[in-house]
């Protein structure tokens, strides 16, 4: 699948609760958030809100966040699998679009209501509702 350009949709703002020790922006946080903002990503695509994180890649801290930055966080789909659809991500400053973190391989799982696999039948990135 050619790679489509990354997709930067969700913001977030950087505040003293989600720093570490450091005075940077702690990885669990943006790990949380990059989480959350790949499943609703998916769960636009596929069309079904039973999806679960099977996978992730190396996560590439390229460089760090502080409070009051602004940083984007983008996701694109690169693979769709029979049950799995395949995302990369990157996490980059607003303002400046200097990356923050990669992430070449997020892989999710579409699931059954009886909690099995469960095919999707896509193919290639839809229209979400946010697109329409």
């Amino acid at each position: 699948m050619d790679l489509l350009p990354m997709n930067f949709r969700t913001r977030k703002w950087v505040k003293p609760e989600d720093l570490n020790p450091n005075g940077t922006l702690f990885g669990g946080s943006l790990l949380r958030w990059i989480d959350e903002e790949a499943a609703v990503y998916v769960i636009g695509q596929l069309g079904n809100s039973r999806v679960v994180t099977k996978y992730m890649s190396e996560i590439n801290f390229v460089s760090s966040a502080h409070q009051g930055d602004v940083i984007e966080l983008g996701i694109n789909a690169t693979r769709f699998g029979r049950t799995s659809i395949t995302l990369r991500c990157e996490v980059r400053n607003m303002v400046t679009h200097k990356s923050i973190l990669t992430i070449d391989q997020i892989v999710f799982v579409n699931m059954s209501p009886d909690d099995q696999p469960l095919p999707h039948g896509r193919t290639k990135p839809t229209l979400d509702n946010s697109d329409q």
